[in-house]
């Protein structure tokens, strides 16, 4: 009976969904997360009776045939992309990216990673790092005697120093964009690494090509909907219920078929 391998693979599917919404649940106070979402598709059809196969010697066509199909499958889970509210925090070194820019961080092998978590920081020699001591690129060093620290819209560092009236510019944060935002490869610690779906990646300065701007004092929330979320895990919890239950039933039937004298 082909049901209980069916059924089987659509509880499957519902638990692989699950899995997906209670992370994005945990990582609903993440900076920067983007909510993923499962997508499925049914699997391969057994042919009993090919469409458009002839059915008599006249010629008769079959409109519809017989097609089974044997169940479902998870295709993709694929990021939502999607900008989170910009939470404020005046904090000197926090800054969100208002657009679709990313910037780039290099991580300790001298591979590029890209990061949307503007929770920066100084580490001892001054250098601006991530959370996770990955220097920013371009690197910019933070001077002992800074007394201010600004970073405009485009990017640009200055650093107000002791007797002195004009600010002095220390660097500029570069954005990078991608053609394919959904096909980075999430590295986890808030990281995403280039891959060949996504595209090269396109380096600029902010403000051009919709790379988006800086917004010093603020931080990206994530951008999980907490209301769709619970929805969709009722929905998914449904969903397995009637893949049990069709197990359930097809179990007394192969029982019922066994007990027949």
């Amino acid at each position: 009976m082909r049901a209980l391998s069916i059924a089987a693979t659509g509880m499957a599917a519902q638990q692989k969904r699950v899995e997906v919404i209670s992370h994005n649940i945990a990582n609903s106070n993440t900076t920067a997360y983007n909510a993923r979402r499962a997508e499925f598709s049914d699997l391969h059809y057994q042919q009993v009776v090919t469409p458009g196969s002839i059915s008599s010697a006249d010629g008769t066509v079959i409109p519809a045939g017989v097609q089974l199909g044997l169940g479902v499958r998870t295709s993709a889970v694929s990021m939502h992309v999607q900008q989170g509210a910009l939470r404020e925090t005046n904090g000197a070194l926090d800054i969100a990216v208002d657009g679709q820019g990313y910037l780039e961080v290099t991580l300790p092998n001298g591979e590029a990673a890209y990061t949307r978590d503007g929770a920066l920081k100084r580490n001892g020699e001054g250098l601006i790092v991530t959370n996770d001591g990955f220097a920013v690129v371009p690197d910019v060093t933070i001077p002992e005697e800074t007394v201010s620290l600004t970073i405009n819209a485009d990017g640009e560092i200055y650093a107000l120093f002791e007797d002195q009236i004009e600010p002095q510019l220390l660097g500029q944060f570069s954005l990078v964009t991608f053609i394919n935002q959904k096909g980075l490869e999430a590295m986890g610690d808030n990281l995403y690494r280039e891959t060949e779906a996504s595209g090269q990646p396109n380096v600029g300065d902010a403000g051009e090509d919709g790379r988006g701007i800086f917004r010093q004092g603020y931080l990206e929330e994530s951008s999980v909907d907490a209301v769709r979320e619970l929805t969709d895990l009722i929905e998914a919890q449904r969903g397995y219920e009637l893949n049990s239950k069709v197990i359930t039933a097809s179990d007394q039937m192969l029982s019922a078929t066994v007990q027949i004298r």
